[in-house]
C-alpha cells in the first residue's frame, strides 16, 4: 500500500505542471489581447487574473490531495 500511496502522490503534485502551463498561456492571451485592443485593457487583466486565480486553486488541491495522500502512508 506505502508504495502505490507514493505513486499517487506524486501523480497529484503533477497537476501543479498543468497549472503552469494554464496560467502561462492565460497571461500570453492576456498580453496578446491587451495589444491588440489596448481600450479593453481593465477588462482583460480582471479575466486573466480570474483565470491564474482559478488555475492556481487547482494546483493547491492538488499539492493537499498529494499531501493527504503521503500523510496516510
Amino acid at each position: 500500500m506505502g508504495a502505490l500511496a507514493a505513486i499517487g502522490a506524486g501523480l497529484a503534485v503533477l497537476v501543479g505542471a498543468g497549472a503552469a502551463i494554464g496560467i502561462g498561456l492565460a497571461a500570453g492571451m492576456g498580453a496578446q489581447s491587451i495589444a491588440r485592443q489596448p481600450e479593453k485593457e481593465g477588462a482583460i487583466t480582471r479575466l486573466t487574473f480570474l483565470g491564474m486565480v482559478l488555475a492556481e486553486a487547482c494546483a493547491i488541491y492538488g499539492l493537499l490531495v498529494a499531501l493527504m495522500i503521503f500523510s496516510k502512508m
